[in-house]
């Protein structure tokens, strides 16, 4: 489109000239045809010369050449040197994101060495904080949550291992060339190790839709396009998902190249991996194997005890067996009562006296027959599952096939017609006419829902199964019935069609298997040794404190044989069945046009593949190549922004035809050419530009300059803002002496208002709060779910982790000013703090309010500071002195031996103002 406003207006005589002049001479035009391939940052990188400037002494390093020639040019001079207060004050927050420790900063002070600030950068450099600041940073860019996004947004209870990756390779110092081709293609790598498939949880990152009538296709392609949307913003600097629906309107990215980047990624599949456990997931893990490896030690000896009584039983058991008087079993008809359904069926009662279920036919379902008897004695009760033409299969269940699981069936006697749990019936025994793997007829008395009886592929005939009582239920004495048949398997595999007779008589070989009646029938001293096994090993197998016994010894075996992994998601590659790609017309899956193959940008250099097709491991190695002149040039200015507020490019997400140009163009080449030169080090790239006198000076701004250079594009000062979300809390935490230093790890719940997770989707999310050291970690492991983040996170312009954010934004709102003076987080620190501070602080209150403020803003405060503190801390004990109630809850539970309430009450009052100092959130 054309400009509007002041830029559309007629070219000038001049301008019409050279274009005529360039026309007349061939009309030359660099790297293509394409106004966006001529463009400075798809053109390859020279490394420039560097400037001569007049004033070499205030010269560091290469930078300040770039940035004095600058100033120079417009008769500016840079700004003096921030005091060293300032300097390590500046520094902690920028590498560590924490407050530097009052003696670390005398002794910077006090350093008289030549060398003394760069051992400063360094020691800060080689902190494994510097993995948290940094990788909080980069977890921006990789949209990192802990749940799914979406409606119902359901947690990701292993998003924290990519988190902890990210935070080692930093602090390891990976460099950024690998950095990026694990996290890129880490599960194509030759002889890849879990870290490397870890890395790939990059791009797992994305939003997962998991409502109910979601089409998986149309969702997996969404995370497609985000993966793409991400890889153009972090590593190119372009807005590469404009070219989705259509030719990119600004930048030469067609929309044939956006799908033939798509097809890098469309075979990669969405998976879960195992990765070691770490930290103390791994110290949990050896400490239960152990505790396993004790219990499973005495639960052998007593199963070895258990089994020899049993064994020794069996002669007494086959004597009593045999001795037991027998009676023919008879089946007699009872009384119907009523029959229910609890999930709505129709139970018909046919002339035969059996019962058909229809209508309604749910997944679940329980009936409950109540019945008569005018028997005087009855033994069991024999179910019988009847064939039917109006059943699936002929029945007798109501699958399509025919088949059922019977998950319980429970009988109670009762004199009146009333039955409660003092009723129940014992069930001993019970035997089927058939019975499908694993699903055998004692299933269906066991009392485990989960278990039960099923007839398998023998559908569409009659089947039985006897169930025997512990004792002979007295019907003169109980003739009321209530017969429970639990269909708890799911899937519809209900009853269809059943009968339910009493059982009178006595089998005393009902429900042993037919193999173990044979071995009976034979003379103990006849019998084989393996005849004589089994007959053990059957009455053993019947025991219930044995069985219970030998499944937990299971349990301990599988604990004790595990392996110390757990499952992550990752991406991996189709080995097989590759999917094809299409263009799609207007960026709608279900409208594929041409097919293409994997390739990267036309407007840049072209990839070399290891194989026929290009993969993702050869698009990562495309990103890094050499030749490659947007990321070198997107990365360092990525490193500049974090150092300086503002890219050299301040349009850090947009490298294209719409963004800005750079500042100081040279200067961006110079440390994109350095990069490699370097090795791809992001420490060495840091220490290089903090060690640069550009990035030392003040950040106060000259009112001579304040019209000249307002945004200062010249970086003729430092930049002044306020710190990340994050890491607001962090300096409180650590000023009040609660901050727990502990890396990695699962992510925390501190506390929160009452409310917010009440917010989730059907309250599917509990937010329970962290205790212990939990409860005062480092905002970056805070648990953040997409659609309830942590109030402290948002209110200070945390992004929403939905999309790629490779700069925050920073507001100032009386919100952030209302949360830091009374949100519970914050009123617990300047508790802590006064505590500190009369424990710690000194003898006298001078000494204390100097501690107090030097432990949130590192300099010694003024006399004024302290003059106007002291006066806030005698209003603060006036008023409370009058106060005891309001006094004794401003101390909460960090009472100071010693202290009266009033006092120490006076002292959080000073604590909260000194925490909400501007100085103390802002990174000067």
């Amino acid at each position: 489109m054309p400009p509007v406003g002041d830029n559309n207006k007629p070219l000038s005589d001049e301008q019409i000239a050279r274009l005529r002049a360039w026309v007349d001479q061939g009309a030359n035009w660099p790297q293509g045809s394409s106004a966006g391939s001529s463009h400075w940052s798809f053109q390859p990188i020279a490394r420039p010369e560097l400037p001569a400037v007049k004033d070499a002494s205030w010269v560091r390093n290469a930078i300040d050449r770039f940035v004095l020639a600058r100033l120079e040019d417009q008769g500016i001079s840079p700004s003096p040197q921030a005091d060293r207060y300032t300097l390590i004050k500046r520094l902690s927050y920028d590498l560590l994101g924490l407050p530097p420790e009052a003696g670390q900063v005398d002794a910077f002070v006090a350093d008289p060495s030549p060398d003394a600030y760069e051992r400063l950068v360094d020691r800060l450099l080689d902190s494994p904080h510097f993995g948290e600041r940094w990788g909080r940073r980069w977890l921006d860019m990789a949209r990192y949550a802990d749940s799914d996004g979406y409606e119902k947004d359901n947690s990701r209870p292993d998003a924290w291992r990519y988190r902890d990756w990210v935070i080692r390779a930093i602090n390891d110092d990976v460099p950024l060339d690998r950095f990026t081709i694990e996290q890129m293609a880490g599960d194509l790598l030759p002889d890849a190790t879990p870290a490397d498939r870890l890395a790939t949880a990059f791009h797992r990152q994305t939003l997962t839709n998991t409502e109910g009538g979601t089409d998986k296709e149309q969702w997996r392609v969404e995370a497609i396009f985000d993966r793409i949307a991400t890889t153009g913003t972090v590593w190119l600097g372009l807005t590469i998902g404009c070219a989705q629906c259509h030719s990119h309107k600004y930048d030469p990215i067609s929309q044939q190249d956006y799908y033939e980047l798509f097809a890098f990624f469309n075979n990669g599949d969405e998976v879960v991996a195992s990765v070691p456990l770490v930290g103390e997931q791994l110290v949990k893990w050896q400490r239960e194997k152990r505790e396993a490896e004790d219990k499973l030690a005495g639960l052998a000896r007593q199963i070895a005890e258990e089994q020899a009584r049993l064994t020794a039983e069996v002669p007494h058991w086959e004597a009593k067996l045999k001795a037991e008087p027998s009676a023919p079993l008879a089946y007699h008809p009872i009384e119907l009562v009523d029959a229910k359904s609890t999930e709505g069926a129709e139970i018909k009662i046919l002339s035969d006296g059996s019962y058909l279920a229809a209508g309604k036919n749910p997944d679940t379902d329980t009936v409950t027959i109540t019945a008569k008897t005018d028997l005087p004695e009855i033994t069991g009760f024999r179910i019988e599952a009847l064939a039917h033409d109006s059943l699936g299969g002929k029945g007798p269940g109501r699958t399509p096939h025919g088949n059922f699981v019977l998950s319980e069936f429970r009988v109670s006697a009762a004199d009146k017609p009333k039955f409660g749990k003092e009723h129940a019936v014992a069930l001993d025994r019970a035997e089927a006419d058939v019975a499908q793997d694993n699903f055998p007829a004692a299933a269906a008395i066991d009392g485990d829902e989960k278990t039960g009886w099923a007839i398998g592929s023998n559908s569409g005939k009659d089947h039985a199964i006897v169930v025997a009582a512990e004792g002979p239920i007295r019907g003169d004495a109980t003739p009321h019935l209530q017969l429970v048949l639990a269909h708890n398997h799911g899937s519809k595999h209900t009853l269809g069609r059943f009968r339910i007779m009493a059982t009178t008589g006595h089998d005393p070989l009902l429900g042993i298997p037919r193999e173990i009646r044979d071995v009976l029938a034979v003379e103990s001293e006849k019998r084989t040794p393996e005849q004589s096994k089994s007959l053990v090993d059957y009455y053993v197998s019947r025991d219930k404190k044995l069985a219970a016994q030998r499944a937990q010894a299971k349990k301990l075996r599988q604990r004790v044989a595990a392996k110390p992994v757990m499952q992550a998601r990752v991406i991996a590659e189709r080995a097989k069945d590759r999917r094809t790609t299409h263009i799609m017309h207007r960026g709608d899956f279900l409208q594929p046009t041409d097919e293409v193959q994997p390739a990267t940008l036309a407007a840049l250099p072209t990839i070399e593949p290891r194989g026929d097709v290009p993969d993702r491991l050869d698009l990562a190695r495309w990103l890094v190549d050499p030749s490659n002149p947007l990321v070198p040039r997107v990365t360092v200015n990525h490193l500049w922004a974090n150092l300086f507020g503002r890219g050299i490019v301040r349009t850090v997400n947009d490298f294209g035809v719409r963004g800005e140009p750079p500042t100081h163009p040279a200067l961006l080449d110079w440390l994109a050419t350095e990069l490699p030169r370097r090795g791809y080090s992001r420490k060495e790239m840091i220490r290089l530009i903090v060690s640069s006198a550009t990035y030392r000076q003040s950040s106060a701004v000259p009112p001579e300059l304040a019209e000249v250079d307002p945004t200062n594009d010249l970086f003729h000062r430092q930049n002044r803002f306020r710190v990340e979300a994050e890491i607001v809390r962090d300096l409180a935490l650590s000023a009040a002496g609660l901050l727990s230093h502990k890396l990695g790890g699962p992510s925390v719940f501190p506390p929160l208002p009452p409310g917010i997770a009440e917010l989730s989707y059907a309250g599917n999310f509990k937010w329970k709060e962290s205790t212990g050291e939990d409860r005062y970690r480092r905002g970056m492991y805070t648990y953040f779910k997409r659609t309830s983040p942590y109030p402290n996170l948002t209110t200070f312009d945390c992004p929403d982790s939905n999309t790629t954010c490779v700069q925050r934004q920073t507001s100032n709102t009386p919100l952030q000013a209302l949360t830091m003076l009374n949100n519970t987080v914050f009123a617990e620190t300047a508790r802590a703090l006064a505590r500190r501070i009369l424990t710690s602080g000194g003898e006298n209150d001078a000494a204390r309010l100097e501690s107090g403020l030097r432990w949130c803003i590192a300099r010694p405060p003024t006399s004024d500071e302290l003059a106007a503190f002291a006066e806030l801390l005698s209003t603060g004990r006036q008023w409370y002195a009058g106060h005891q109630e309001e006094a004794e809850a401003a101390v909460g539970s960090y009472h100071t031996d010693g202290v009266p309430a009033a006092e120490a009450a006076a002292w959080v009052a000073t604590a909260r103002i000194m925490l909400n100092l501007d100085e103390f959130v802002t990174r000067e």
